[in-house]
């Protein structure tokens, strides 16, 4: 093998590139490392059976939350002065010397004090789990009340509540179909759906909301305790000790052990009607039923749940911190999917349609009964109708079959997340492709480059597996930021190529030429890649939220600079001598390529029409007459030169050729470059149509393209000119800095100076200030809001209104039903919920009085389940839709989208106006703007539901409240 001139200068870094040049193995090897290895640990829902899949973990939006544990106590009954005092003091005084404890905050509430302990940012989360155990496990025993018991709350952060659910009734079609009691729909919860879930990996907790919890109620009689001269206390312990099954020792009775036991646990009401409290005159025992009415009711509740007003019956899921939220939420579904078979069903009439005597007559003439004590026969109906196809059921009876209905899944804001990337470098490659075949003209130099930008994002995500780097939107946004400097790199290198082999030799190596070409930019491409490097390192010693927002994006960023400079010297330099230098006969690879590229034309052709895909079947058409073309020409030239005069004519014909399907490729490419890219990225919306959107992309970077073509052109005059008029030029930039200081912080704040050097002259700065043109440019220019995070539009809101504190959960329940019916009224509305109180978590310390409504709204346009936009059949004659017999919309690829709001309705922004002025009640106030993760956010931050409060001390709740309002 022909070893290629050293060209000066010669080191490492271009024995580096020599040797990848060199052996064209390792490249492919490497190429199919990288690309097998980062398909493997790529963040996207990918399903390859043949591949195993270990993905980064994801999320939507990164975890600013403070390095937060929560200890929960549970001391019913209590006010919450006396839980304040007796149970959170003492707790948090004790709990204050745990090592790396920087502050701790406690909630009391009625029943329930919750301390939170924040740590440091460096203690590993579960280190300080352990040492908050071993701290209470060594607390004096007489610390707190005997019946308050400390726990330690669940291994997540309230930012883990990922899927929320409820549990309802469904017919056969899915319509709500109703017939459950609270009572009944809570007991399923909590003894069978809960501990389901709980049963999926990643999940640390699933909580019970809503509905009402059955327990065992005695109502004692005053007047015949003391008829019976018997205290509470002694009705009290009467019931504690019916409740207990007694083990006693075991007995042998003809060679076999009998184990005695007495069972004692309660089964039925009978069972503590008949405890005895105590024995009464002439030994006659008296039992609770002698003093007490024994009977069934709901416990005592602090939350509750609504479903478009309605009450319900939910949980919600929290994932285990540190754990792939994404893998965690699918566990669930899978889960959800095992567990719903053993839901219960059962029949239901509508008693507004049949009356009961027609139920007996129905029921009897099919030969079962049709009530069993006043009760529907449940076992008699569900056999029936099982064994019945549903034409023959009466209209008035139904099966209800419970089902677990999300309405908060996390995944479709993840897979946005996801999908923003996945656009970005999209739409990135696209241009790229555009931007050098207009420049160079040359397709394979394009795929070239436009190949390092899918290349250099796998091999980040390697690194990010690597180094245990999350994935969210703020990580993958230092992907995109460096999308301009990873094809900067392939364009130069390729460029420098193409420079040097149009200058060389023909008959030089053309391995030594790329060899030449590369070596000679290296170490500059090296330079500038460090140089980005460095200048991130400031961001890598952020601490607090700070650091947890940037310094992954930091991380990302650096890691995919990393991996692009690394292509940049290895695969790049190999494939521009394969593809764009290479002198190799591939005429029978040719042939076989363009065949099979003619026959996959001619069937997605066909597929196309029979489909009505338009743009399918116009792209399928460009390559199958690419492909007869190329076919064609190769065989001509065959013909040619079998003769002399013919071998002359060829290779005359094949100059000629080559460069007409270099041009004649590049430009085909280049209209299906554009044709694809318009129809992903839309810039004029969907409304506008495709023919505009071409039109407009076309203007748009033909002319972008223009300019820079003509700044190359006249590039030496316009130097030239800057030069001979240096002060004029100079002001140019000086006036940008000076107008974007304005823009940025306020025309008041840039030129504060001027009135206080008229104050200081003594001429007065009031007449400057009330004049029309200082008046104006303050209006006009007021400066940029400053905010650490930019909202993201998470598809939904969190409608948190204030009611007053001391209202009863009745009044509360009531206002919320009253708004989220409201509420739902709005046409744009999709989904309303609403909680008020707290679910039975530790991450939920709600008072009763705190509402908050998760209000989902319609996309704009009507999509699939996958998010992707739905066309539909539309008649241009009348300016409508057109729709079936039902009403229904008719799908259509070559019809136009949906559009789902109202005209005046431009953004999320206008919902919400809408969705205020909708709720707006007297006795409540209205609720800022917030969404359900921003808000979790801002809570695990403060504490509160604002970025900003008023920390007030005292010595007592009357001080506190006096000086408050003071």
């Amino acid at each position: 093998m022909e070893t290629p001139e050293k060209p000066k200068g010669e080191g490492l870094l271009n024995r580096f590139i020599l040797f990848f040049l060199e052996e064209k193995l390792v490249v492919f090897l490497l190429l199919a490392a990288i690309v097998l290895w980062g398909t493997a640990v790529a963040p996207f829902d990918w399903n390859i059976p043949w591949l195993p899949r270990a993905p980064i973990p994801v999320d939507a939006i990164p975890n600013l939350g403070e390095n937060q544990q929560i200890v929960f106590v549970d001391w019913p009954g209590r006010s919450p002065q006396d839980v304040e005092d007796q149970v959170t003091y003492p707790l948090t005084v004790s709990l204050l010397g745990i090592p790396g404890v920087r502050e701790v905050r406690s909630n009391s509430m009625f029943g329930v004090s919750i301390v939170f302990l924040i740590f440091d940012d460096d203690i590993e989360f579960y280190w300080s789990r352990g040492r908050i155990l071993e701290k209470l496990n060594s607390l004096p025993p007489d610390l707190l009340p005997p019946d308050a018991q400390p726990a330690l709350g669940p291994d997540a952060t309230a930012l883990g509540q990922v899927f929320w659910y409820t549990i309802e009734g469904r017919d056969p079609d899915g319509n709500p179909a109703g017939g459950w009691d609270l009572h009944e729909l809570r007991g399923i919860q909590d003894w069978y759906v809960r501990y389901g879930l709980l049963a999926a990996e990643g999940i640390s907790e699933v909580a019970s909301v809503g509905g009402y919890v059955m327990e065992y109620q005695v109502d004692v009689d005053p007047e015949a305790l003391r008829a019976h001269d018997v205290t509470l206390g002694q009705v009290f312990n009467a019931v504690r000790r019916s409740n207990l099954d007694v083990g006693a020792r075991v007995t042998e009775i003809n060679r076999v052990e009998y184990i005695v036991r007495g069972r004692g646990f309660i089964r039925e009401l009978e069972d503590i009607e008949r405890a005895v409290v105590r024995p009464g005159p002439d030994r006659l025992p008296i039992r609770v039923k002698d003093v007490a009415v024994v009977g069934r009711g709901p416990a005592g509740r602090r939350g509750a749940l609504t479903v478009f007003g309605a009450e319900a019956v939910g949980g919600v899921v929290v994932v285990r911190e540190g754990h792939n939220p994404l893998e965690a939420i699918q566990n669930v579904k899978a889960r959800i999917e095992e567990i719903s078979p053993g839901l219960p069903e059962r029949a239901v009439v509508d008693w507004e349609r049949v009356s009961p005597r027609e139920v007996v007559s129905f029921a009897a003439g099919r030969d079962f009964e049709a009530f069993v004590s006043a009760e529907l026969n449940q076992e008699g109906w569900l056999e029936w109708l099982r064994n019945h196809p549903r034409r023959d059921w009466p209209e008035w009876i139904t099966i209800s079959r419970l089902e677990i209905v999300p309405f908060y899944d996390r995944t479709g804001l993840i897979h946005e997340t996801l999908a923003t990337l996945n656009d970005a470098l999209v739409q990135q490659i696209l241009v790229t492709v555009i931007v050098v075949i207009v420049m160079i003209m040359h397709l394979r130099a394009a795929l070239v480059i436009s190949a390092m930008l899918p290349l250099a994002v796998l091999g980040c995500f390697i690194l990010m597996k690597l180094f245990r780097i999350d994935s969210n939107l703020v990580s993958l946004a230092g992907i995109a930021i460096a999308i301009g400097s990873i094809v900067d790199m392939g364009i130069i290198m390729t460029e420098n190529a193409f420079r040097h082999l149009r200058e060389a030799d023909p008959s030089e190596s053309r391995l030594q030429v790329v060899y030449r070409s590369a070596g000679e930019v290296s170490s500059a491409v090296l330079t500038a890649i460090a140089t980005t490097v460095v200048s991130f390192l400031p961001v890598f010693t952020m601490t607090g939220a700070e650091g947890k927002m940037f310094i992954p994006l930091a991380f990302t960023k650096t890691f995919v600079l990393i991996a692009s400079v690394f292509l940049a010297m290895t695969v790049v330099p190999a494939a521009v001598q394969l593809l764009v230098a290479g002198r190799f006969d591939f005429r029978r690879l040719k042939r076989g390529f363009y065949f099979g590229l003619g026959l996959a034309a001619a069937v997605a052709g066909a597929v196309s029409i029979a489909r009505g895909w338009t743009f399918g079947w116009l792209a399928a058409s460009v390559l199958l007459a690419v492909s007869v073309w190329r076919l064609s020409g190769a065989r001509a030239d065959s013909l040619l030169r079998k003769g002399r005069l013919g071998a002359v004519i060829a290779g005359r014909s094949a100059q000629w050729s080559r460069g007409i399907v270099r041009w004649g490729s590049s430009v085909v490419a280049l209209i299906a470059v554009v044709l694809i890219l318009a129809r992903i990225w839309e810039p004029l919306g969907p409304e506008r149509g495709m023919l505009r959107n071409i039109v407009f992309l076309v203007v748009l970077i033909g002319g972008l393209l223009g300019v820079f073509g003509l700044i190359l052109r006249f590039y030496r005059r316009l130097l030239g000119w800057c030069l001979a008029h240096k002060g004029l030029f100079l002001s140019m930039p000086a006036f940008l800095v000076v107008f974007g200081l304005v823009v940025w912080l306020g025309f008041a704040s840039v030129f504060s100076f001027v009135p206080a050097a008229l104050e200081a002259t003594g001429l007065g700065a009031e007449g400057l200030r009330r004049s029309r043109p200082w008046s104006w440019a303050v209006h006009e220019f007021p400066g940029l809001g400053r905010e650490f995070m930019p909202p993201l539009d998470e598809g939904s809101f969190l409608w948190m209104p204030t009611t007053m504190p001391h209202a009863s959960i009745g009044e509360v329940l009531e206002v919320m039903s009253y708004q989220d019916k409201a509420i739902a009224s709005v046409p744009e509305v999709d989904l309303v919920v609403g909680k008020l109180g707290r679910a039975e978590s530790a991450l939920d310390p709600a008072p009763v009085s705190m509402i908050e409504t998760v209000i989902h709204y319609k996309p704009e346009y009507r999509t699939d389940a996958a998010g992707r936009r739905l066309n539909f059949r539309y008649d241009r004659d009348r300016g409508e839709f057109e729709r079936d017999e039902n009403g229904d919309l008719i799908p259509d690829r070559r019809g136009r989208p949906y559009r789902q709001w109202r005209d005046r309705i431009r953004s999320p922004d206008d919902i919400w106006d809408e969705i205020v002025r909708a709720a707006a009640i007297p006795g409540t106030t209205s609720a800022t703007k917030l969404q359900p993760i921003e808000t979790r956010l801002v809570m695990l931050q403060t504490g509160m539901r604002a970025p900003m409060g008023i920390k007030v001390r005292g010595p007592d709740l009357e001080t506190l409240e006096r000086t408050a309002l003071d």
